[in-house]
């Protein structure tokens, strides 16, 4: 007797177009929800999607907002360039140096796991309310994603190409510039990834805490103030930087590096 296999029912895959229209209705309906719970119950403490609409040109347009939003993202990048230079070299070193790994490896992970927020009563009382707190803020959130992909990356070169350059009697600075970096990039940019929404949330966290200028701080005031639909505009203008920097960064890995996760590429 025959045994019939009954082929798996298809997978029904769906087309960009409908998903890009399962999205719209999607982000559409909550915006809708939101509108109507907020004028329901609290009209005048709740920020509402029409509310922002209204007063986003005047927001965008406010001298004290752009201010606000020139000071946070410089510090983030004057940090962020920081962590990323710091990072890199303690992330390289360890991942090459197994001595290094043994002696920072533990300090590394367990200052990783430790919120942000546990570090600023500290550095607000090393270096005061000052500018000089978020700097190293920034550089505290951002680091330690950095340290952490360098040694990975570095710790996955080849061993071929390791040998065949000391067989041709490279120096030790030539293979570190010319392999051992190169080949560790696509981590370096997975690191820069995560870094680069730490930092940001650090710098605004920083200026929640010690009220310096910023959109932190235009946040804070604003909300405290009851402008709570002006102190949505700042925080969707942080969102759409952090998503804005993210999507940068995939995009130069996939240009630049397109041999590495094809198949994400193909997505």
């Amino acid at each position: 007797m025959t045994t019939t296999i009954a082929s798996p029912a298809p997978i029904l895959a769906v087309r960009p177009s409908g998903a890009a229209v399962a999205r719209l209705a999607a982000g559409i309906g909550i915006l809708g929800l939101w509108e109507l719970v907020a004028r329901l119950y609290a009209p005048s403490f709740i920020a509402t999607p029409s509310g922002i609409i209204a007063v986003l040109p005047t927001v965008l347009s406010s001298g004290a907002f752009l201010k606000a939003t020139w000071i946070t993202l410089a510090a983030t990048a004057e940090g962020l360039v920081a962590a990323v230079v710091l990072g890199t070299a303690i992330g390289v070193l360890m991942g090459r140096s197994l001595l290094a790994d043994r002696l920072l490896r533990l300090w590394i992970n367990s200052f990783n796991a430790m919120p942000m927020i546990v570090i600023l009563p500290l550095l607000s009382l090393w270096f005061g309310y000052s500018a000089a707190a978020r700097f190293w803020t920034i550089v505290f959130a951002a680091i330690f994603a950095v340290i952490v992909n360098a040694s990975e990356g570095a710790r996955s070169v080849s061993r071929d190409y390791i040998e065949v350059a000391s067989a041709f009697r490279a120096p030790r600075w030539r293979i570190l510039f010319e392999i051992v970096l190169p080949a560790s990039t696509p981590y370096l940019l997975a690191g820069l990834r995560l870094a680069g929404g730490r930092a940001l949330i650090g710098a605004v966290v920083a200026e929640f805490f010690t009220a310096i200028p910023g959109l932190g701080y235009f946040i804070l005031f604003n909300s405290r103030t009851f402008h709570q639909n002006e102190a949505f505009v700042a925080v969707l203008l942080l969102a759409a930087f952090g998503v804005g920097f993210d999507a940068l960064v995939n995009h130069a890995t996939r240009r630049h590096l397109p041999w590495y996760r094809r198949d994400e590429a193909a997505e």
